[in-house]
């Protein structure tokens, strides 16, 4: 596996997203089949792994650091803060980022993980309520005891990131982006590249919709959160479906995937960026895993930049709701 840096951390040039082994994506997965899952990613070369105490919420990092725990020394866990969760329903109540509850939580996951240091430590959304140089603030004293490595920041504001980097050391930004998904490229990717700060796309595929597997006809399971997202609407995947065509496309040209293509994309669109796909499914994992090895030509990327400059994507991306502070 091809190797990436996040600022001063490197990892393999594709990390593994669990949030769907724990929750969101209907009913969990066999647990012991992710964790042999999540340790055929390591087999297969992949050194990054991406959870939060949210997902779960909790559990998601138990089963992490349990797969992981014979090849710690070998690996990079990402897990998050951010989210006041209530302990009795699991539900969240708002955001927290409060300098003693990032210290909590940090602790918490440090227990949960069963680990003695976190690699990378993202704030997981934004809080209004607390100005960024405290978060920065409260992770630099995380890391100057040892427990942190790395800071990170999720769905963050170009300005918000310098205003964090200027306290503690930025070592990767972690936003929606994709094909489908393209809004940190207007003033997050200029600002990483500034400050040499790497970036993390999740949901490289569209939360699935960039690999063709989610029709027209696709019914989501109870549980399944795309069922509530406007872009995964019966008539807004019919109006996204240029997308799909023009992957179908290319694929077809390069002997790959649309799947494939799509994080092909990504990773042509700078050397600092490291798509984190998810999946429940060994032979996805070895899809995604094979286009790092997918090539596109300067020829190629600037055809997919032309077509999809011509279409609009219908529907809100995720809930709708989510925020750049």
């Amino acid at each position: 596996m091809k190797k990436r840096r996040l600022g001063e951390l490197e990892v393999s040039a594709l990390g593994l997203g669990c949030m769907g082994m724990s929750a969101n994506y209907g009913p969990p997965p066999d647990r012991q089949e992710m964790i042999a899952l999540i340790r055929a990613a390591v087999d297969r070369g992949v050194t990054f792994f991406d959870t939060a105490e949210s997902y779960g919420p909790y559990t998601n990092e138990v089963l992490v650091g349990e797969a992981l725990a014979p090849v710690r020394t070998q690996v990079v866990i990402a897990t998050k803060f951010g989210h006041d969760i209530d302990p009795e329903t699991g539900k969240r109540r708002g955001r927290n980022s409060r300098p003693e509850h990032i210290k909590e939580v940090a602790d918490a996951a440090l227990r949960r993980m069963n680990t003695d240091v976190i690699d990378l430590f993202y704030q997981h959304r934004g809080d209004p309520n607390v100005p960024i140089e405290d978060v920065a603030g409260a992770v630099k004293d995380l890391i100057a005891a040892g427990k942190v490595k790395h800071f990170g920041l999720s769905e963050a504001a170009a300005q918000t990131i310098r205003r964090a980097h200027a306290v503690q050391p930025v070592s990767a930004v972690q936003s929606e982006y994709s094909l489908w998904a393209r809004d940190p490229e207007a003033e997050v990717l200029p600002t990483c590249e500034e400050l040499g700060i790497g970036f993390v796309p999740w949901s490289p595929l569209g939360q699935g919709f960039l690999t063709g597997k989610v029709d027209t006809k696709k019914v989501f399971e109870p549980g399944d959160i795309r069922s509530v997202f406007p872009r995964f609407t019966q008539e807004n995947r019919e109006a996204n479906q240029p997308i799909l065509d023009l992957l179908h496309e290319i694929a077809k040209q390069k002997k790959a995937t649309p799947a494939q293509i799509a994080i092909a994309w990504l990773l042509a669109q700078r050397p600092w960026i490291v798509p984190i796909p998810g999946t429940r499914k060994l032979e996805r994992l070895d899809e995604n895993l094979a286009a790092v090895e997918v090539q596109l030509t300067p020829a190629e990327l600037h055809e997919i930049d032309a077509a999809c400059s011509s279409i609009t994507v219908k529907g809100a991306r995720a809930d709708g709701k989510e925020t750049y502070l």
